[in-house]
């Protein structure tokens, strides 16, 4: 797979450096495991924390579909 570039508020999640997108969605997990952000009552949430909020528009909670979306507008 192609190599995708991160822009600066994704960088600070998964790293500067360009990464094919199923090894960028893999770092983005392991961030969210890391921090505790997957919603315990409902999976298929995730809870933003600061860094994420920037990713996500803004918001505090995403479903993994939306995230899905939302981190492909911060990829070149």
């Amino acid at each position: 797979m192609k190599p995708v570039q991160p822009d600066e508020a994704l960088s600070a999640i998964v790293g500067a450096t360009p990464l094919p997108r199923g090894e960028l969605t893999k770092k983005l997990w392991d961030y969210i495991k890391k921090h505790g952000l997957q919603d315990p009552a409902k999976k298929t949430l995730i809870n933003a924390d600061e860094a994420l909020k920037k990713v996500f528009n803004g918001k505090g909670q995403v479903t993994m579909f939306e995230m899905t979306k939302l981190v492909s507008g911060h990829v070149k």
